[in-house]
């Protein structure tokens, strides 16, 4: 017998598993995996829930036969049974400050969440509704078994109305809240202190800074390193007034070359974000001056967008998908037991 008819005698002694269903129609479930295996329908479930009492050849060789057979949990099902959704919910407020904030914080988010039972929703909110109205939703239908939301406040109505309900949840960012809560945050205090001196030890004489919307606990942090670093400095300075990090890109680099138009204008800008710091660049060139030497800028970069612009710009980075596997991991944490809310935190340092 030639080797070519050993191995299609050896195909057609393999059990295909399409071909056992293919006479019929009907949803794989657990007990079609438990057929399939040898296994009890209870281990097969406990199997795909990924317990710890199975073993870890078990739980591969279920989810193995499940991929093949095209296996989909009964949501519905699972939700009555478990009173767990396996939803995390991500509510995302879009804007333009960070270019790809929001796939970074998903790349971040889905790589924590990557081989349990959870699966991550983006929920929208919009500038012109209520911050809590999204994460109220969410809590009222039980839509969710956890809740990543973004941009705190100082006093922030989400955090306070999860702490009531003891609902699992992390923010990016912190607050001025009594009561310590679970977070990811990145120091922005630091960047802000660094840039400034950054600027200051290259020269600079005034220094300018663009904030986020003042309602944002963040925004306090940028503004206390920057004023920080200028006075013990002792040089001038001057924080935006009618732009903020949220105004769209057009309208802050027309203030900004309103602003260079004066004889007072200042030589050095902290930007927090690479979309103003773009503003900065267009505005100086607009108005003739050469950047890195009229004027010079440090910005927060979030993507490869700098890497390509020249001359090359003063930047310290900010790793948002760090940030996302970073609140996927902890919010994990939160959901599987009690933790101190100490190990429920952490701090992305500059």
């Amino acid at each position: 017998m030639s080797l070519d008819d050993l191995e299609d005698k050896g195909r057609r002694a393999m059990p295909d598993r399409t071909t056992e269903r293919s006479g019929s129609d009907a949803k794989p479930t657990l007990k079609t995996i438990a057929e399939l295996t040898g296994l009890a329908v209870t281990t097969v479930s406990r199997a795909l829930a990924d317990a710890p009492q199975i073993a870890l050849e078990t739980r591969m060789r279920v989810r193995q036969v499940a991929g093949e057979i095209g296996y989909l949990p009964d949501r519905a099902a699972q939700r009555l049974r478990t009173g767990r959704t396996n939803v995390i919910s991500l509510v995302l407020d879009p804007h333009e400050e960070i270019l790809g904030y929001a796939t970074s914080m998903i790349r971040g988010l889905t790589e924590a969440l990557r081989g349990t039972a959870y699966h991550l929703v983006v929920t929208p909110h919009f500038s012109d509704t209520p911050q809590i109205d999204p994460v109220r939703h969410i809590v009222r239908n039980r839509m969710a078994d956890g809740i990543v939301f973004t941009r705190t406040e100082p006093s922030d109505e989400r955090v306070k109305l999860l702490m009531e309900n003891n609902f699992p949840f992390i923010c990016h960012g912190r607050t001025e809240l009594a009561t310590a809560h679970p977070y990811v945050d990145y120091d922005n205090y630091g960047f802000a202190y660094q840039a400034a001196r950054k600027l200051i030890a290259a020269g600079s004489k005034k220094l300018f800074i663009i904030l986020p919307p003042d309602r944002f606990t963040f925004a306090h942090h940028m503004r206390h390193g920057f004023m920080t670093a200028v006075r013990e400095e002792g040089v001038g300075f001057e924080i935006a007034k009618g732009v903020t990090l949220d105004s769209k890109s057009d309208d802050i680099r027309d203030h900004l070359y309103r602003r260079m138009a004066e004889p007072d204008r200042p030589d050095g800008f902290v930007c927090g974000g690479e979309v103003s710091a773009l503003s900065v660049i267009a505005a100086a060139s607009d108005q003739g001056l050469e950047v890195g030497k009229d004027v010079r800028l440090v910005a927060k970069q979030t993507s490869g967008l700098f890497d390509q612009v020249r001359p090359r710009v003063e930047t310290i980075y900010e790793d948002l998908s760090e940030a996302g596997l970073l609140m996927g991991r902890l919010l994990l944490k939160r959901i599987a037991g009690p933790a101190s809310v100490s190990e429920l935190q952490a701090l992305q340092t500059v």
